[in-house]
């Protein structure tokens, strides 16, 4: 690779991890600290930023070329996928209210345990011996850490585990759904055809559940303009982390992308708890760090068993 190719990669990458562990940062910073505590209108925030974005990014700067939604079939698959896709975000949101994004993070480390068992239970997928034992550490770990947890929250748990749930259903989901030729989807064209169905889903959700939650948020930006200025970033960022997934998925090996992504998870939680100053205990790092090994391990086993 030319200098100037690895200069870019290295750049694409940290915009990767920066507007990764940047979102969740913030994201827990709102719901938690700040006190701004809807979790839905502020997924409603964040998909309608990716609904603008997403369309300026290929029909105007033509990022990628433009996927046309073929027929009302594969509309209605889209929007299904969009209704998990949402609660994924929201339950996510919701869980980083109540628990610290270290162990938020550690348990969203398990998705591929939830993704081994929705592959079996929808497509009777079965992995070899080997995937499936490196799934215990994984899960032995996510236990560990909750018993060692300060800061332990049952329904925070609750929503963080539906949350990993929901985006492994989505993904097996995407591959079962938009499996034919005619019907694939990059990525990107995905999430503009998903963002606008999911913005029309959770507004009446954040007026119901959330009540008279635009009207508190123009209260709070008139007392405090900074709010408007945090909704804005957060919304922005939340789009670049699914175009730098993206790039950074073009412009690395698969392999790469894996330890990138396990490293990444190991970086959240480091800021974080630099940042929030939450307490932390040995035992819960420890089952946190027995979970990362049982995702490498689980990533090689899938790799020597293609």
């Amino acid at each position: 690779m030319k200098p100037t190719g690895k200069l870019f990669t290295i750049g694409l990458i940290t915009f990767w991890y920066s507007s990764n562990i940047g979102v969740i940062l913030l994201n827990k910073y709102l719901l938690s600290n700040y006190g701004f505590k809807y979790p839905i209108f502020l997924t409603m925030c964040h998909m309608t930023a990716c609904s603008l974005f997403s369309y300026i990014a290929i029909v105007w700067l033509k990022v990628v070329p433009m996927q046309t939604v073929r027929s009302r079939v594969q509309f209605a698959k889209i929007a299904a996928l969009s209704a998990i896709f949402c609660a994924s975000v929201v339950s996510g949101n919701i869980s980083l209210r109540y628990l610290p994004v270290s162990f938020n993070q550690a348990v969203g480390a398990t998705t591929p345990f939830f993704t081994a068992i929705f592959a079996y239970l929808m497509t009777f997928k079965r992995e070899s011996w080997l995937t499936y034992v490196t799934l215990i550490p994984v899960v032995t770990g996510v236990i560990i850490a909750s018993g060692g947890e300060p800061l332990f929250n049952l329904f925070g748990f609750i929503m963080c585990i539906g949350a990993t749930a929901a985006r492994a259903l989505k993904t097996v989901l995407q591959g079962i759904l938009l499996s034919s030729e005619g019907e694939k989807l990059n990525s990107m064209n995905l999430l503009m055809y998903m963002a606008p169905i999911a913005v029309v889903c959770l507004i009446p959700a954040a007026l119901i559940m959330e009540e008279n939650v635009v009207g508190i948020t123009v209260a709070l930006a008139r007392e405090d303009l900074s709010i408007v200025w945090y909704l804005l970033f957060n919304s922005a960022l939340a789009y670049f982390v699914n175009l730098t997934n993206f790039l950074v998925t073009n412009h690395t090996s698969a392999l790469t992308l894996q330890v990138l992504g396990n490293a990444k998870g190991a970086v959240a939680v480091v800021i974080s708890i630099l940042i929030f100053r939450n307490p932390v205990s040995v035992t819960g790092m420890l089952g946190y760090c027995l979970t990362v090994i049982g995702v490498v391990l689980y990533s090689e086993a899938k790799k020597r068993s293609k």
